[in-house]
This record gives C-alpha cells, structure tokens and sequence, in this order.
C-alpha cells in the first residue's frame, strides 16, 4: 500500500495526435520511478453495447463507448494503493481473448486516454495534465495509415468515421477542454523542442512533490 497520495500526471489529445507515442516515451523517461500506465483504451464496451448513428453505423468516438464506471473504479482504486486487474485492448481482437494485465500501484500515475478532462470522477484525480496539439489534416492522416493498416478499414469508411464521429467528437468532448491543460504539447515540427520543455516542467514537479532528494 501507498501511504501518500500518488502524483497523477494526464495526457489527452484528439484521435491521432500521437497521445498515446508520447505518454509511452513519458514512462521511458522516468522508468526510475516504476510509474503506473493507465490506458483508458482498455475500457471499451463490446460492439453490441455500442451506440449507432442515423445511419445504423456503430460510433466508437462517444464518451459512452467507453466503460466509465468501471474505468473510474479501477482508477480510484489504484490511486488508493491497490493492484488492478485490466483486459488489454486490442482493436481486432476477439471478445474474451484479450491478455488479463495487472497494474501495480505507484507514487506516480500516468494516465491517457481521450476523455481524460470529460470524465469528472477521473480528472479531479489528475494533478498535472498535457494536451497534446496537431493540426487536423495531420491527425486524419495518421488516422488513415493506422486504420488501414491495423484495422482493415477501407478509405472511404475511415474519411465516413472522421467526419461523423471523429470530428464531432474532439469539438464537443476534448478541444473545449484544451485551456485546462497545464501544458499543450505541440505535435509538429516543435515536438523535440516541446518534450525538453515538458520534461523541465514534469522533473520540477517531481522535485516539489520530493520524488528526488
């Protein structure tokens, strides 16, 4: 058990912004200090729970796509200095496959995930937040090259996705959100610059909150 609080640092982003490349370079950074990862990708319902557009087509890009209560819980709970059991994710996996993984409690939490500021049980968890920042032609890009890719998708449903659920989407529950953050992490030409700045601004938070002697 963990006697005080944890330091929870948070990282959200629009669909494609590269959220989840820079909270995993986060862990590298400051791998010394064993941090928990916390994913909310792991909390996706199953497809049948799923809600449908007008068109009978099954939006992913919902805060309701998401298990918050169970995502809630399992945070709190960790949070509170206890060990959690969590389904990894993976997109093309079959229901009841996914790998069982345990996420043992830390002084530091990072947590990722698209409603990272949406859900409320979750941010007023969250100490020190990032947003990270692309343009929009950039993140449908990298859109299209992952769901290709990984997913099988085909071009005309992925620009289908983006323009009714994806957009939608980061206007009403994410970009609103972007004036809270403690720092906006430009995605861009101005990454490398960006990360030194963060990592300054991360480590002196790290020192006030006596992670090093």
């Amino acid at each position: 058990m963990i006697d005080k609080k944890p330091l929870v640092i948070g990282v959200c982003g629009g669909s494609g912004s590269g959220k989840t490349t820079l909270i995993k370079r986060l862990q590298e950074e400051i791998a010394h200090l064993n941090p928990a990862l916390f994913t909310m990708d792991n909390y996706y319902l199953p497809i049948e729970s799923q809600m449908l557009d007008p068109n009978g087509i099954v939006n992913f890009d919902l805060p309701t796509a998401l298990d918050e209560e169970q995502l809630s819980n399992d945070l709190t709970r960790l949070y509170h200095g206890n060990a959690i059991e969590v389904k990894e994710y993976f997109f093309n996996t079959q229901p009841g496959k996914n790998v069982l993984i345990t996420i043992d409690p830390s002084d530091l939490i990072l947590v990722e995930g698209l409603f990272l500021y949406h859900y409320s049980e979750v941010f007023k968890l969250v100490d020190w937040s990032v947003y990270v920042d692309v343009d929009l032609k950039t993140q449908l890009d990298r859109r299209i090259y992952r769901d290709q890719s990984t997913r099988g998708y085909k071009h005309q449903e992925i620009i289908y996705q983006w323009e009714n659920h994806v957009l939608p989407c980061y206007h009403s529950y994410i970009e609103p959100y972007k004036h809270q953050a403690n720092f906006v992490f430009n995605n861009d030409e101005r990454a490398e610059r960006d990360f030194s700045e963060l990592m300054v601004q991360i480590n002196e938070l790290l020192l006030q909150r006596g992670f090093f002697s």
